[in-house]
């Protein structure tokens, strides 16, 4: 841990400390960051699951619903596209857009270009929704972002960005 300079400590520095202090031939500057973010994440999920828990809807719903709203109107994609930018297999999307459709928050259609093929669309009841989902979501958020400034935010964004792109990119294992 960092000499008493008057930094705020938090759980992380202690761990990190214990560490150093057990374990002085390693190297435990990683933890320093991902612990951290690791922490942050189970706060940010929890935030998350109130936040839509609210709208009566649970993460999963949240993931398809908004999907379809960041299509653009007519809110609707294939069940293909939906596995593309939701990252499950097409069980569980079949699954989950019949859960769905038994809420009235998304409908299937026939798909122009294709006899044989669906389109997912959401409802006016799902559009409705998961704007006021979305809404509740940026508030909650902005609200565990706390004091930090702007500038630190855009900082910390890039950042965050840079350590990302590794796993975003066409080749991530």
């Amino acid at each position: 841990m960092a000499p008493d300079d008057g930094t705020p400590h938090d759980e992380v520095d202690r761990i990190v400390a214990a560490w150093q202090r057990e374990r002085p031939d390693l190297d435990v500057r990683p933890l320093e960051v991902l612990s951290r973010v690791s922490r942050l994440a189970r706060h940010l999920d929890l935030a998350r699951r109130g936040a839509f828990e609210r709208h009566d809807l649970e993460t999963w719903e949240f993931d398809v619903l908004s999907a379809l709203r960041r299509a653009g109107a007519p809110y609707r994609l294939s069940p293909g596209a939906l596995l593309t930018l939701t990252l499950v297999t097409s069980g569980t999307m079949t699954n989950r857009i019949d859960r769905l459709a038994d809420k009235g928050l998304v409908e299937r259609q026939p798909s122009p270009d294709d006899r044989r093929g669906v389109l997912v669309q959401l409802t006016p009841s799902g559009l409705a929704r998961v704007d006021a989902a979305f809404a509740d979501l940026l508030d909650t958020e902005r609200t565990l972002l706390g004091d930090l400034a702007e500038p630190d935010r855009t900082q910390l964004a890039a950042l965050l960005r840079e350590a990302l792109l590794p796993f975003d990119s066409p080749h991530a294992p």
